[in-house]
């Protein structure tokens, strides 16, 4: 499999590098391949990552709806890493051409005071360890053609991750409700989408304990300071060139992605 990482790992990064998408890589991954086997060519890429001089500044989480999990027959949420070189400011211009076939989706987001280095975590270590929330909207993009993945395609992909914008409006966990908070998206004043706290893994809580355990065991535990995506609230939406998205979030304020014009 070493050899096989390293192929898949590279189609992949070239495939950023060119925004040229590629075929799924499942089937040549072959039938016995397994969820590690797609991790370890996500590692391979972080660690090119890394090497190069980008800063890892977090994890997003992905696959928390369980109607997208029973789609892709998994019964957990994945992760991929995040860079600082991903973050985009509340209504900066994403530029034109940057992105392949990118969505949007309204996400709660987490920023850790403390290091989470257990076997297995708990609501009162995530919450003791999180310094403030924010709402944000990530911006996910495969690298797979017209979007045709399955769970060892998008791992592999990073768990299709691209971009994120934050808030500028830090909020403490005592002052939201996390299960019952609504989310709305519009674009250009349309509702494109909408949903609720609890429809992130009944609560984005959970999504975290998940993810720190998941680190842990994965060599990779999350640390202060980093920023955590705990996963979408309601439905993804494509993005083109041109648009704007603004999310409302009860309890968190709004965060706007912007995509700048084509010609631009």
């Amino acid at each position: 499999m070493p050899q096989a990482a390293e192929h898949f790992a590279q189609a992949l990064f070239d495939a950023e590098q060119s925004r040229q998408a590629i075929a799924p890589i499942r089937a040549e991954l072959g039938e016995e391949a397994s969820v590690d086997d797609a991790y370890a060519i996500q590692d391979l890429n972080t660690e090119r990552s890394l090497n190069s001089g980008r800063r890892l500044v977090g994890r997003k989480i992905g696959l928390t709806s369980v109607a997208v999990q029973k789609q892709l027959g998994v019964d957990s949420p994945d992760f991929g890493m995040l860079f600082a070189d991903m973050a985009y400011g509340d209504g900066e211009a994403i530029p034109a051409g940057k992105l392949i076939q990118p969505k949007v989706e309204a996400e709660i987001a987490l920023v850790l005071k403390a290091d989470l280095t257990q076997a297995q975590h708990t609501y009162a270590d995530i919450i003791s360890a999180t310094d403030y929330a924010l709402a944000a909207i990530e911006v996910v993009d495969s690298r797979i053609e017209n979007w045709k993945i399955s769970l060892l395609d998008t791992v592999a992909d990073n768990a299709s991750s691209a971009a994120y914008v934050l808030s500028s409006q830090p909020v403490s966990l005592a002052d939201v409700d996390l299960v019952n908070c609504k989310m709305q998206m519009t674009r250009a004043g349309e509702v494109v989408s909408e949903g609720i706290g609890k429809a992130c893994l009944a609560n984005p809580l959970n999504a975290a304990v998940w993810l720190a355990d998941e680190m842990v065991k994965r060599g990779r535990p999350l640390q202060k300071g980093d920023l955590v995506l705990t996963g979408a609230l309601g439905p993804m939406v494509a993005a083109h060139p041109g648009d704007e998205f603004q999310v409302q979030i009860d309890g968190f304020g709004s965060v706007t992605a912007v995509f700048a014009p084509s010609n631009v």
